[in-house]
C-alpha cells in the first residue's frame, strides 16, 4: 500500500502579485494622486480640506472638459491642437451674441455650440475624407480659430454677462463644502463619455478604428463616419468647455485657452491613454487632469514658483509616454 501525498499549490509569488497590481486599470495615475496628496498634505495644513479639493476641481473643470473631446480623438489615433482656440472662439461668440447683439442667452449658447461643433465637423471631414494628417489639420484650424476670435472680439473683453451664462459658477452646499454646478457638469460629461465608450457599439467602434483602422473597415465599420462623428462631438464638447469657462471667469476673454490644447493633451497622456490610439479611458483622463490640478494647487500652497509646476508636469508627461511606448513594444513581441 503506497502512501499518497497531497501537495499544496504554491502561494502566488510576490512578482505575480505585483504584476496584477501594476496591471490594474489606472493604477499609475491613482498612485501618483495618492503620493502627491500625501506629500502636499504634510507640507500644508490647508491642502487636505474639502474647500481646497472643491477648488482643485473648479480649476481643472475647463481643461478636464476639453480633455474629454481630446480623449475621443486620441483614441482614434488622432490629435487636436485646435481645441483651446475653438473653445476661445465659442467663448467670444456666446458672450458677444448675448451682450452686444442682444440675442436671448439661450439662443446665443446654441449658436456658440453650433459654431464649435462646425469646427469639429471641418476637422473630421479633412481627416476622414481628404485623408490629411490630424496634426496638420488641427494646427491649421487652430490658426483659423485663433484669428477669428481676435477679429470678432476686436481684442476686447466682454463683460456684463446675463446670469444664464454664469449659472455654472453658482454653488450648492455638500456638507461644509460649497460645490459649483460647473464641477458637477464636468463630472456628468465624464460619466456620459465613459458610458458611451464602454457600453455602446459606437464606443467599441472608436476603439477599433484607433487600434487598427484597416481591420475595422474590413469588419464592416464605416471608419470615415466614426472619425467624422468623433471630431464633431469633440467640437461640441469644446463649446461646453467654453460655457464653463465663461461661468468660471465671468467674462468673454479672447485671450483665454491659449495653452489649454497642450494642457488637455497632458491630462490625456497622464491618464494612460495611448497616443497611438485604441487604448485608454476617460476615467484615466479625469485622473490625469486631477494630477495636474493637484500638483499646481499644492505647489502654490507651498509658495513654489509656477515655473516648477511646468517642470514637474513636463517630466510626468515624458514618463507617461515612455511607459506607453514600452508597453506597446512589449505587446508587439
Amino acid at each position: 500500500m503506497t502512501a499518497t501525498t497531497t501537495s499544496k499549490a504554491p502561494p502566488k509569488s510576490v512578482s505575480a502579485l505585483a504584476s496584477r497590481v501594476l496591471s490594474f486599470p489606472n493604477f499609475g495615475p491613482i498612485a501618483v494622486i495618492l503620493i502627491t496628496i500625501i506629500i502636499f498634505s504634510s507640507e500644508s495644513d490647508r491642502f487636505l480640506t474639502g474647500g481646497n479639493f472643491s477648488l482643485i476641481v473648479q480649476q481643472v473643470m475647463v481643461v478636464g472638459t476639453l480633455a474629454i473631446g481630446q480623449t475621443l480623438i486620441i483614441l482614434t489615433a488622432g490629435i487636436d491642437l485646435s481645441n483651446g482656440a475653438v473653445m476661445a472662439l465659442g467663448n467670444i461668440a456666446i458672450t458677444k451674441l448675448a451682450v452686444n447683439s442682444g440675442l436671448p442667452p439661450l439662443l446665443a449658447i446654441v449658436l456658440g455650440l453650433a459654431l464649435t461643433a462646425a469646427f469639429g465637423l471641418v476637422n473630421g471631414s479633412l481627416v476622414s475624407m481628404v485623408k490629411l494628417p490630424p496634426f496638420i489639420v488641427t494646427l491649421g484650424t487652430y490658426g483659423v480659430a485663433f484669428a477669428l476670435t481676435h477679429i470678432y472680439s476686436g481684442e476686447q473683453t466682454i463683460s456684463g454677462l446675463p446670469s444664464m451664462l454664469t449659472f455654472f459658477d453658482k454653488t450648492f452646499p455638500l456638507g461644509s463644502t460649497d460645490i459649483t454646478y460647473g464641477s458637477v457638469a464636468m463630472l456628468v460629461l465624464f460619466a456620459v463619455a465613459w458610458y458611451v465608450l464602454r457600453q455602446t457599439s459606437a464606443g467599441r467602434h472608436i476603439y477599433a478604428v484607433g487600434n487598427n483602422p484597416e481591420a475595422a473597415r474590413l469588419s464592416g465599420i464605416d471608419t470615415r463616419r466614426v472619425l467624422l462623428g468623433v471630431y464633431t462631438v469633440a467640437g461640441l464638447i469644446y463649446g461646453l468647455a467654453a460655457l464653463l469657462l465663461i461661468a468660471r471667469t465671468g467674462v468673454g476673454d479672447p485671450n483665454a485657452g491659449q495653452t489649454d490644447n497642450l494642457d488637455s493633451i497632458t491630462a490625456v497622456v497622464l491618464g494612460g491613454t495611448s497616443l497611438f490610439g485604441g487604448r485608454g479611458s476617460v476615467i484615466g483622463t479625469l485622473l490625469g487632469a486631477l494630477i495636474v490640478g493637484i500638483i499646481r494647487n499644492g505647489l502654490q500652497l507651498m509658495g513654489v514658483s509656477s515655473i516648477y509646476q511646468t517642470l514637474i508636469t513636463g517630466i510626468l508627461v515624458i514618463a507617461a509616454v515612455t511607459v506607453d511606448q514600452f508597453n506597446r513594444r512589449r505587446q508587439q513581441r
